[in-house]
């Protein structure tokens, strides 16, 4: 997998799990375990992508 398709698959996944975390808390009775799962995801996909945005580019 390219660079770019991995960005562009952790980038489009980070932002369902912020769309998800919206809809969550604008619901009335949100479920916190719910907020705390999608939080957790949120930044563990962050992670990643710093982490991928980290490694020195290959030298052709």
């Amino acid at each position: 997998m390219t660079f770019k398709s991995r960005f562009y698959r952790l980038t489009e996944l980070h932002r369902r799990i912020d769309d998800a975390l919206r809809r969550e808390n604008r619901r009335r009775g949100a479920d916190p375990f719910r907020l705390l799962r999608l939080q957790t995801l949120k930044f563990a996909i962050r992670q990643r992508l710093a982490g991928l945005l980290r490694q020195p580019a290959l030298a052709l």
